[in-house]
């Protein structure tokens, strides 16, 4: 496939400082479209963008998930937040217990240091991710109030209910990363949005497998039922045929147009293209 390179945002690495008062570290793409300017009084919206893992890492090669929203006027932050393997064994052991607090608040810290960079629009923060990333996207958004809208694809609500019906491969992985149970069950009931879920007040989508045995989707309707219930604005789109992320073509495009119209709507503005059958509760 050949892309003009005037439709490609390179990688900028970042560091910047975290609450144990060391560095995280994340890739910054601006926006970028050869097509495009954007006005001279406007400040990009930025998507924060947490991987999977939680202890995976993202890299600065090409992802064209990451060119979609940089080449429709976002900027992107994706995170390598603390836990993130490839930066040494300290860093990746900085997540030892901190599942769900040091990984939020390096999503929250590396959003606000290109605010203090004059980067992007503090009014237009977003921040999304994917199983792992998933949850650290709904742990921040129901823990913290810097975000005003957010992404959770298959990603985790309700911990305890993830140690009891994850798969055999990583059934052991939280013993690590929050502690082991049932001495520590208290955390994970603290750190679970779907128990603070009256806290979670800004705009949501969901987008889940309906065959995912990793994070079921039980995860995510118990979530979007909670934000129904509490009025608000949250959309839910379960797609069949799809286990732990997706993998046909069609639900791949049709999940990034679901979100980008989901903004568009949320933000107010007009995409490129619009999944025109998009349903928001609540709004």
């Amino acid at each position: 496939v050949n892309i003009d390179p005037g439709y490609i945002s390179e990688a900028v690495k970042l560091e910047f400082s975290n609450s144990e008062e060391s560095v995280s570290y994340g890739f910054y793409y601006r926006p970028k479209n050869l097509k495009y300017v954007a006005s001279t009084n406007e400040l990009p919206p930025l998507i924060v963008r947490g991987h999977g893992g939680p202890t995976g890492f993202s890299s600065s090669s090409l992802n064209l998930s990451i060119q979609f929203w940089t080449s429709r006027g976002f900027a992107v932050l994706d995170v390598n937040y603390r836990g993130s393997s490839g930066f040494g064994r300290t860093y990746r052991k900085a997540l030892d217990d901190k599942w769900g607090v040091s990984d939020v608040d390096d999503m929250v810290n590396g959003a606000l240091y290109l605010v203090e960079k004059n980067k992007v629009d503090k009014k237009r923060l977003i921040i999304r991710g994917g199983s792992a990333g998933g949850y650290t996207t709904l742990a921040a958004l129901t823990f913290r109030n810097l975000f005003s809208a957010g992404a959770s694809h298959y990603g985790i609500g309700d911990l305890i209910s993830l140690s009891r019906d994850t798969h055999k491969f990583e059934s052991c992985y939280l013993d690590t990363i929050i502690g082991k149970l049932p001495e520590n069950k208290n955390r994970y009931l603290e750190r679970s949005p779907i128990n603070y879920a009256d806290q979670l007040k800004c705009p949501v989508i969901f987008l889940q497998g309906v065959e995912d045995k990793v994070v079921p989707p039980n995860q995510a309707e118990t979530m979007v039922n909670a934000l129904k219930s509490n009025g608000v604005p949250v959309s839910y789109l379960s797609f069949e045929g799809e286990g732990h992320g997706f993998r046909k073509d069609t639900n791949i495009e049709k999940a990034l147009i679901a979100e980008l119209s989901f903004y568009g709507r949320i933000f107010n503005f007009e995409p490129d293209h619009v999944l025109a059958d998009l349903k928001i509760h609540n709004y």
